[in-house]
């Protein structure tokens, strides 16, 4: 008498498993610095062709040589209503199709005059809003569009912050962007709701303190990375790099993430959920 495992009709349908964005094309809108180009080099590391578009262009040849055959990189604002369209069409004409939108674009006004609400200013306050909400609102207006027009659904993922539902007032007080993040929540997910039906997929990331050109001043003050340690304390409670969220955006741009719409995932070190120490 033998004994074994039992066969299972589906296991002779098994077959070798194929990169998680393998024939995907798509775009990051600010994926020529920090976060965005992690993210960028993953996907095609992933099995993608990407096109990314930044507003430094001395990062556009940088990212271009390490994106390789795979990839396009092009300077231009995501506050402009066309540089996402442009993007698009340019992922279209190159590889055929858009599969995905990945906003990373954004980022601190406190040069511009963003902070405290009694420190504030009206310029602060509109030029925060248009840097991380209205040109997100632009690239997840063309990406739909595209979806629509080709019919075939599709993935935004946007960049969104843990400030917008777990404040930091003594280190982090800047107003108008945790306003901009928390409306960049409720944007995502209305528009979500709506789009289901056609199968195009909307979710959010919400990242705590990552090493970035943005996070510059944070990084530098030994005040706050003390604050960091014991707020952000996974890993041996460190700051964020961006590669800690390549491989979920890598999961929502993959089909693995074909039921999942209308989310916010914190990919944050335990911050949403710690208290932190002060000095």
């Amino acid at each position: 008498m033998r004994f074994g495992i039992p066969k299972h009709p589906g296991f002779a349908k098994l077959r070798p498993v194929q990169p998680l964005l393998e024939g995907k094309s798509l775009v990051v809108i600010g994926g020529t610095t920090g976060l965005g180009l992690s993210a960028a080099r993953a996907f095609v590391e992933a099995g993608a062709r990407a096109v990314v578009v930044g507003r430094n262009p001395a990062g556009v040849d940088a990212a271009a040589a390490l994106l390789g055959e795979n990839g396009r990189a092009f300077s231009g604002d995501a506050c402009d209503p066309e540089t996402a369209p442009r993007a698009i069409a340019e992922a279209v004409a190159a590889f055929g199709k858009l599969d995905g939108l990945y906003h990373v674009a954004g980022g601190s006004g406190r040069r511009m005059g963003d902070g405290p609400l009694h420190e504030l200013t009206d310029e602060g306050w509109r030029a925060t809003l248009d840097l991380n909400l209205s040109s997100l609102m632009f690239s997840n207006r063309a990406a739909v569009r595209q979806f629509l027009v080709q019919g075939s659904g599709g993935s935004i993922l946007n960049m969104g912050s843990v400030l917008a539902r777990s404040p930091s007032p003594r280190h982090f007080s800047t107003h108008a962007y945790a306003a901009a993040k928390a409306a960049l929540i409720g944007f995502s997910k209305a528009t979500a709701a709506c789009y289901a039906p056609q199968n195009i997929r909307i979710n959010v990331l919400a990242p705590a303190l990552v090493e970035t050109p943005m996070s510059e001043r944070a990084a530098q003050d030994e005040t706050i990375l003390r604050f960091i340690k014991t707020k952000q304390p996974l890993d041996g409670g460190r700051i964020g790099q961006p590669r800690d969220l390549d491989a979920a955006a890598v999961y929502f741009m993959s089909d693995g993430a074909r039921f999942v719409t209308g989310q916010v995932l914190s990919v944050d070190g335990g911050w949403s959920v710690t208290e932190g120490q002060y000095d």
